[in-house]
């Protein structure tokens, strides 16, 4: 419910419908407790003011009958509990804006704090309109009501003088009726001075110059005759500047009102930054919005503008290419221009002082747009024109920050895309499909978004990283080609995305035009680093970025800086600890990186990098830092894929392609993700040439299967892994058309679980349908110690090596009696060998000791490439417990 006591005292419904108030004491009754705004009253106090001295028989009962009738009133409108018994007597529940006066004391305050004359007499005509006549004008006779009366008169002549101040201060109101009013109540209060004195004022700008002095007579008269005192300095010092017709009691020169044109289209998917950037701008003076070309900067600026009273729009793209020397013309001279242009000031030498001085004290909105191309020159007139004018306030948008005092930075993001689903609901949610199928409809009648579109529209948001340029561009042509179809060409989008409105600029007329924009006004190092960070997929860190991009004229320390200057100019998107390019920046580099010829040199100093982490990487996945490599593995797990694919692809990449993916299969095989190892490994297998000297297979700790067979396979034993000649087994050599058949199981031998027969040797079996190793399911669940008829094994032996302990469980042993023709092993001293003969295989095997090439692990216990598994002293063969390898096994102490 809402109260109200400027006018007759009144009561308004939830609904706003007037509540009728029966008998005359209980509405004085319902106003006194009004007027003490929520505060007690004391019973005796309530007798007191509604009776006086002729109080009823029994007041206290006569007090509560009146009281039971307002609050059976109040409850029949919805007003329930509001009228409650509190000590020392009666509260009235008046919550925060039910009472008229709380609402008028609020705007008039609000005013007081404005600086602008129109927003202080906007705010003080909402207050005074508030008024319905004198104040609590139906029970004011009462004895209680006329002080209450009289301070809400006092409040209300207040407004109107400072509102009739403000209306003079703006300058271009009409005065006549300022006059009549100002008249009025000078005949009311015909001894306030500072009414009088507003009312000579406006007598004066209207002509009347002898009506203005003649009221500063009668004031005096009147003072003299009913006071014996003198009219004060104030008045008097407006007497005497009347007299002398001083230009400071003319009005104010009118500065028009400047206007932003409304957009032609509707912005989609920015309600959030516009907000944000509203609370941006009450909170500071600068604001400046960055981001990359084409992700809508303008058309966000634009529309928080418009919402602004007092906005200008300054288009400062272009200015760079004045016909006009530097030295002759700086660039700052072209910004002021510019500036006083659309403020409507004519050149003069002082330009920024006299904006200043046409601007003070008006809460102009300057939108300075475009700033990238001049940024000094606008960093520079826009601190001068904050000093001279306190309050401007500057919304400039650029694709580098102006870096000023005070200069508070917005990203602009691009809108956002839908995720990788082809829910049409989920598409639909997406900011960046509901601008593509706004624009797309607009331009093809017709086109709707449902099942059969819904996910052509994901895809072609996500390939254009939700740019708002590219977006419209990019839907201007579903009529001609359709939806499908312009994925299908977003592989060649510069070609695709041309030929944009006629009214657009030329710099946003076509996505190519839009990069190179930003691409002139980089330097020759700058241009260097962002082409050869368009090499990286899905982006890189700051290593890697040092690797690929320094070289040719750009030094390994610069690549930093020149990388946080790309940042700065929105062209690098920084996701710390890694940067990134958008898709369409990336396809731009890539040209231009093909244009200067570079483009093959660079992809091949990508893959060696990203070789040499992943060989780094891998003994460490078997060490403490394991998850730490996983991690960054994970991360640059498109380079790596890149990376195979530029290595597969060349003549000689055989050896770097087989590193890199015998490096990988650990990494493949700790997370799961064998379809891709199975694929690597046949795309890196098909390349003709010579494989890496001593690359082939090696198993993990404690298991008798490498990473790459366990990948394609998990029964498959390591003894069915590629071995490592010079050449690869399998593989023709290099010139040669000539193929043979692989040594490792075949799906269909997979499938049967029988090991294919080796291309050159017999298996080594104990019988002759099996091999000499154990299988999985004859492998003790844990390592044991001990001996008896379940046949699990005490010791695989003791050696001088280990110090007389027994062996791990987890490592193969040589067998004391090899068979004839088989190579002997390296002993523990040969050169390049750091595993003695004893031990079993660790992370490396001895691919390089004298006399060992072509056999990378002489424990495997494989006939195809080394000797048979040792037995133990009781006679068993060395069996591997079977634990699970993620880690590498530590034996048990004593």
């Amino acid at each position: 419910m809402r109260f109200g006591v400027l006018g007759a005292v009144a009561v308004w419904g939830g609904d706003g419908e007037p509540v009728r108030v029966p008998e005359r004491k209980v509405r004085a009754l319902l106003a006194d407790l009004l007027v003490h705004e929520g505060r007690p009253v004391a019973v005796e106090r309530l007798v007191e003011h509604l009776w006086g001295g002729q109080e009823p028989r029994n007041p206290l009962n006569t007090l509560q009958t009146k009281v039971s009738q307002l609050r059976r009133t109040l409850e029949r409108a919805g007003g329930h509990d509001l009228l409650v018994r509190q000590p020392p007597g009666y509260l009235l529940r008046v919550g925060a804006g039910a009472l008229d006066v709380h609402l008028f004391r609020a705007l008039t305050a609000r005013a007081r704090e404005a600086s602008d004359p129109a927003e202080r007499v906007t705010l003080l005509t909402d207050a005074l309109a508030l008024w319905r006549g004198p104040a609590l004008a139906d029970v004011r006779d009462e004895p209680f009501a006329v002080a209450a009366a009289q301070r809400l008169e006092e409040e209300r002549l207040s407004a109107q003088e400072e509102r009739a101040d403000a209306l003079l201060a703006l300058g271009g109101a009409e005065l006549g009726p300022l006059v009549a009013e100002l008249g009025q109540l000078v005949a009311r209060h015909p001894l306030r001075e500072r009414l009088r004195g507003l009312h000579m004022r406006a007598l004066y700008r209207t002509g009347r110059q002898g009506e203005a002095l003649a009221g500063f007579a009668a004031l005096r008269s009147a003072l003299v005759a009913e006071l014996g005192l003198e009219p004060g300095p104030e008045i008097t010092a407006l007497q005497r500047a009347i007299l002398a017709q001083e230009p400071s009691l003319h009005a104010p020169q009118v500065r028009p009102r400047h206007t932003i044109a409304a957009p032609l289209t509707e912005l989609v998917g920015r309600d959030h930054e516009a907000g944000r950037v509203r609370e941006q701008l009450r909170a500071a003076r600068l604001v400046t919005l960055t981001g990359p070309g084409g992700v809508g900067k303008t058309s966000l600026a634009v529309a928080v503008a418009r919402e602004h009273p007092d906005a200008c729009l300054v288009e400062l793209a272009g200015l760079d290419r004045q016909m006009c020397p530097e030295d002759e013309c700086p660039a700052e001279h072209w910004v002021t221009t510019a500036v006083g242009n659309a403020l409507g000031l004519r050149e003069s030498p002082d330009l920024v002082r006299r904006i200043g001085e046409a601007i003070a004290g008006s809460p102009l909105l300057l939108v300075l747009d475009n700033c990238e191309q001049v940024v000094d020159a606008v960093a520079a007139v826009a601190t001068a024109l904050l000093r001279a004018a306190p309050g401007l306030r500057i919304l400039a948008t650029s694709r580098e920050p102006l870096a000023v005092a005070g200069e508070v930075l917005h990203e602009v993001p691009p809108l956002e895309p839908p995720a990788a689903t082809g829910d049409v609901h989920a598409v639909r949610a997406s900011s960046a499909a509901r601008l593509f199928v706004a624009r797309a409809a607009a331009s093809a009648p017709g086109f709707v978004l449902d099942t059969a579109t819904a996910p052509a529209v994901a895809a072609i948001c996500r390939r254009l990283d939700g740019l708002p340029l590219a977006l419209e561009l990019a839907a201007g042509r579903v009529r001609a080609l359709g939806v499908h179809e312009v994925l299908t060409r977003l592989d060649d989008r510069f070609a695709l995305l041309a030929g944009g409105p006629r009214d657009a600029p030329d710099r946003q007329r076509t996505l190519r035009a839009v990069i190179d924009w930003s691409w002139e006004l980089l330097t020759p190092g700058e241009q260097v680093v962002l082409r050869r960070l368009a090499v990286h997929a899905e982006g890189c860190d700051l290593e890697a970025a040092e690797a690929i991009c320094a070289g040719e004229g750009v030094r390994r320390e610069d690549v930093l800086h020149l990388l946080a200057r790309l940042v700065d100019r929105s062209l690098v998107v920084s996701q710390a600890p890694r940067f990134r390019l958008l898709e369409s920046v990336a396809a731009y580099g890539v040209e231009r990186m093909a244009e200067a010829g570079e483009l093959e040199r660079v992809r091949q100093r990508h893959s060696a990098h990203f070789l040499a982490l992943a060989e780094r990487a891998e003994p460490e996945l078997r060490g403490a830092d394991q998850r730490r490599f996983l991690e960054r593995l994970d991360a640059e797990s498109a380079n790596l894929r890149a990376a195979i694919d530029h290595l597969v692809q060349q003549a000689d990449g055989a050896e770097q392609a087989l590193r890199l993916v015998q490096a990988l299969c650990w990494h493949w095989f700790l997370r799961g993700r064998t379809g891709e190892a199975v694929l690597s490994l046949r795309a890196a297998l098909a390349v003709p040439g010579a494989a890496p000297g001593g690359a082939g297979c090696r198993p993990p700790p404690g298991s008798p299967r490498c990473a790459c067979s366990t990948a394609s396979h998990p029964t498959t034993p390591r003894s069915t892994c590629p071995p490592s000649p010079t050449r690869w087994p399998g593989r023709a050599p290099s010139g040669s058309s000539a193929t043979r058949s692989p040594p490792w199981p075949t799906p269909a031998a997979r499938r049967s679980r029988a090991p294919p027969s080796p291309p050159s040797r017999r298996w080594a079996t104990g019988g002759a349908s099996r091999p000499r190793w154990p299988t999985a399911s004859a492998r003790p669940s844990t390592p044991t110690r001990g001996s008896g008829p379940s046949g699990r094994r005490r010791c695989s032996g003791r050696s001088a090596t280990s110090g007389g302990r027994c062996r791990p469980r987890s490592r193969w042993v040589p067998s004391p009696s090899r068979q004839a023709g088989t190579p002997t092993p390296p002993s523990s001293t040969a050169p390049g060998c750091g595993w003695p003969r004893s031990s079993g295989c660790g992370p490396r095997c001895p691919t390089s000791c004298p006399g060992w090439a072509g056999w990378p692990c002489w424990k495997a216990g494989s006939p195809s490439r080394g000797p048979a598994p040792a037995r133990s002293r009781h006679g068993g063969r060395t069996r591997l417990h079977a634990r699970p390898h993620l880690r590498p096994h530590r034996p048990r102490t004593r």
